[in-house]
C-alpha cells in the first residue's frame, strides 16, 4: 500500500467535501463459487482501497465529518482462522498503517450506524453493487435493496468522482509499474497467432502473465477472432490463416491499479491488402485523437474528431460517400463504430463506473448524446492534468447491422451498402492505448506496444 499520509490527506480532502454526519464506505467480502469454502477470486471496494488502502475482506470505514474522527470496522482472526490462514495482522494493526486511530470489531459497525439514526444524522454512502453489500446496507439503514442505487448520497459521489479523477504522483507510479505486464501479455499473443493456435491458449497465456507479475487480469480478456463482437469472451475458436485476431486485455498491480490495451494482429503474420487499408484508417484515427488531447478539451469533441478521420478513410475506400462532417454529426459512422472512444482509468479499468457513468463522465457543461455510437461514449467532459484514459477506435463490419440499416435504407446518402457487403466476413479492428493529461498535453503511458502494420508483422515472424 501507498504511505499512511497519503490515505489520510484523501479522508481528510473528503470530508472538506462533504457537509456533515458520517461517510460509510463498505470493503467487499469472500463470495463463494460453488460452495461456502471455495471462493472467486478476491478483489477489494475500489472506493475502500481508495480511502483506507486495506485488502482484506469484511471491513468497513466510517468518516465522521463532523468530529473528524475515522473508524475501521473488522473482525480479528480465531485461532482457528490462524490454522488455516497463518498469522494475520489485527484489525488495529492494519488500521496503524493507513492513519487511522479507532477501531471496532465488526458488529461495532451496526452499533454505530444505530447511534446516528438515533440522533438523525445524514448517513452518506456509495451505491453498492454486490448482493452482499446490498444486503448489508438493507439490514444497516433499512433502505430497500432495489431503492439504494438511487437513495444513495449524490454529494459523496460527485466528492469521490472529483477526487478520484485526478491522479496523484503515487498513482501514475503504480500504473506505470503495470504498463511493463501489460506489454509483455500483448507481445506474446503477437507472437502466439498462428494458424492452429486456439484462442484460449492465448487467454490463458495472457492471464498467466497477468498473475505472474502479482495482480491478476483487470477485466475477463477478449481474444477473438471474430473482433466484430465488441465484449467478445468466447475463446473457443481456433485460428486460421487470414484472421484477425483481436485481443484487448489489462492486468492490475498487486494494489489494483489497472492498464487497458487492445492490438488487432493477422493470424499467420502478414495483413491482406484489404485488413491493412482498414487498420491503417483505424490507427490514424487513433494517432489524431491522442494528439489533440491537452487540458481543457472535451473528450466528446476528440471522440467526434477520430469519428471523422475514421469516415473519411472509410470514404476513400468507397464504403461511406457523400458529407463527411454531415455523416459524423448525424452519427452515420457508427454503423462501423458503434462505442465511444475510451473511458476513465485507475483503480477500475472502467474508473468509478459503480458510481454511475454519468458522474464520471458528463458535468453540467457536457451532456450525453442521444445518437446511436455517441450515446455509448463513457467519457465526454473536458480533460484536468491527472485524468488517465483510454483512446481505442475501432472499425467493424457487424452483420446484423448492417443488414438491419440497409432494409430501413438508412443513411444511404452516407453509406455505400453495396460495398459495405463484400466485408461481410471481415470481423473487426480495435486499437487502444492508456493516456496520461498532463499539464500541458498529454503522456502515452508504458513501453510502446508495436502498432503499425509494419510493427506487428516484424514482431510476428
Amino acid at each position: 500500500m501507498f504511505r499512511k499520509e497519503v490515505y489520510a490527506e484523501r479522508r481528510n480532502k473528503l470530508k472538506s467535501m462533504v457537509k456533515e454526519g458520517i461517510i460509510l464506505i463498505l470493503g467487499n467480502v469472500d463470495v463463494p463459487m460453488n460452495y461456502p469454502a471455495n471462493i472467486y477470486k478476491w478483489r477489494q471496494d475500489s472506493n475502500f482501497l481508495y480511502f483506507f488502502g486495506l485488502d482484506y475482506p469484511q471491513m468497513a470505514g466510517i468518516i465522521d465529518v463532523d468530529s473528524g474522527d475515522e473508524y475501521i470496522f473488522g473482525n480479528d482472526v480465531s485461532l482457528d482462522d490462524i490454522i488455516w490462514m497463518g498469522p494475520q495482522p489485527s484489525t488495529a494493526e492494519l488500521a496503524q498503517q493507513v492513519g487511522v486511530e479507532h477501531t471496532m470489531p465488526w458488529p461495532g459497525l451496526r452499533e454505530k450506524i444505530a447511534e446516528a439514526f438515533d440522533k438523525g444524522r445524514k448517513i452518506h454512502f456509495l451505491p453498492p453493487y454486490r448482493a452482499e453489500n446490498k444486503i448489508l446496507m438493507e439490514s444497516l439503514l433499512g433502505i430497500n435493496a432495489h431503492n439504494q442505487k438511487t437513495q444513495a448520497s449524490e454529494e459523496l459521489i460527485k466528492a469521490v468522482v472529483k477526487l478520484r479523477s485526478v491522479k496523484d504522483e503515487y498513482e501514475i507510479a503504480e500504473l506505470e509499474k503495470v504498463m511493463d505486464t501489460a506489454w509483455l501479455m500483448h507481445t506474446t499473443a503477437m507472437k502466439m497467432a498462428k494458424p492452429g493456435v486456439y484462442e484460449r491458449e492465448i487467454a490463458g497465456t495472457i492471464e498467466g502473465i497477468a498473475l505472474s507479475a502479482g495482480g491478476m487480469l483487470s477485466f475477463p480478456a477478449i481474444v477473438t477472432r471474430r473482433g466484430e463482437t465488441l465484449h467478445n469472451h468466447y475463446h473457443g475458436n481456433k485460428l486460421e490463416k487470414g484472421d484477425l485476431l483481436l485481443v484487448d486485455a489489462g492486468a492490475e498491480t498487486p494494489l489494483h491499479y489497472a492498464s487497458d490495451h487492445t492490438r488487432t494482429s493477422p493470424v499467420g503474420g502478414k495483413f491482406s491488402p484489404m485488413q491493412k487499408d482498414i487498420y491503417e484508417i483505424v490507427l490514424r484515427a487513433q494517432n489524431k485523437a491522442i494528439e489533440a488531447i491537452k487540458p481543457g478539451i472535451t473528450n466528446l469533441s476528440v471522440h467526434l474528431k477520430a469519428a471523422q478521420v475514421l469516415a473519411e478513410g472509410l470514404k476513400d475506400l468507397g464504403l461511406m460517400k457523400g458529407d463527411i462532417s454531415a455523416a459524423v454529426q448525424q452519427g452515420a459512422h457508427a454503423l462501423f463504430m458503434p462505442h465511444g472512444l475510451g473511458h476513465m482509468m485507475g483503480l477500475d479499468v472502467h474508473d468509478m463506473e459503480d458510481l454511475g457513468e454519468n458522474y464520471v463522465g458528463y458535468d453540467d457543461e457536457v451532456k450525453r448524446s442521444d445518437i446511436f455510437g455517441t450515446a455509448f461514449l463513457r467519457l465526454g467532459r473536458a480533460y484536468q492534468p491527472g485524468f488517465v484514459l483510454t483512446v481505442e477506435p475501432g472499425c467493424y463490419f457487424i452483420p446484423a447491422l448492417i443488414n438491419k440499416w440497409k432494409s430501413e435504407g438508412k443513411f444511404s446518402e452516407f453509406i455505400n451498402y453495396e460495398k459495405v457487403e463484400s466485408y461481410l466476413d471481415f470481423g473487426g479492428i480495435r486499437i487502444e492505448d492508456d493516456i496520461l493529461v498532463t499539464e500541458n498535453g498529454h503522456r502515452v503511458l508504458g513501453r510502446h506496444i508495436p502498432k503499425t502494420v509494419a510493427e506487428i508483422e516484424e514482431i510476428m515472424q
